[in-house]
């Protein structure tokens, strides 16, 4: 069956919506992980003029999912090679949609001659991380209220 769904970097008029995709998801599915300190910060992390000013300047990349016009799905890099948001809606999970979004990644990496990339994953997150070869570099942590799993990938 091929993917029914478009796959690309973001463009620049799309930051707000794609970060409503990511404060919806987290909410849904992550903040009863963390405390009000962490959903807090996740909040500052998504709002913040300086993280959406890196977008806009090239420094802070973004790919989206789209059905049809919409954005379903997205995924974002930092530091050349760390994964810093994957969030894809509800109703599209278990759709593929974020293995596209990961594998969209993982050709942009490799283009640009990265051996590996890195997550802090989310406890929501983990299973989905381990299923696509990424492995535990330290145990699970938490900082500003953030509860992760640093992990890693090696790209073969």
């Amino acid at each position: 069956m091929e993917f029914p769904y478009t796959v690309r970097r973001a463009k620049k008029d799309e930051w707000e919506e794609a970060m409503a995709v990511a404060w919806r998801t987290f909410m849904k599915f992550e903040a009863d992980d963390y405390t009000e300190e962490g959903i807090q910060s996740f909040s500052d992390f998504i709002s913040g003029e300086r993280l959406r000013k890196m977008f806009l300047l090239g420094e802070y990349h973004l790919w989206v999912a789209l059905d049809g016009d919409n954005i379903i799905g997205l995924i974002s890099m930092r530091n050349r090679r760390h994964i810093s948001l994957l969030f894809v809606e509800e109703k599209y999970h278990k759709k593929g949609v974020g293995t596209a979004l990961m594998k969209e990644l993982w050709t942009y990496l490799r283009a640009n001659r990265e051996t590996c990339c890195t997550v802090n994953g989310a406890p929501y997150a983990v299973g989905f991380y381990h299923r696509l070869g990424f492995e535990d570099r330290d145990k699970e942590q938490t900082e500003e209220g953030i509860r992760f799993t640093p992990m890693i990938k090696h790209l073969t």
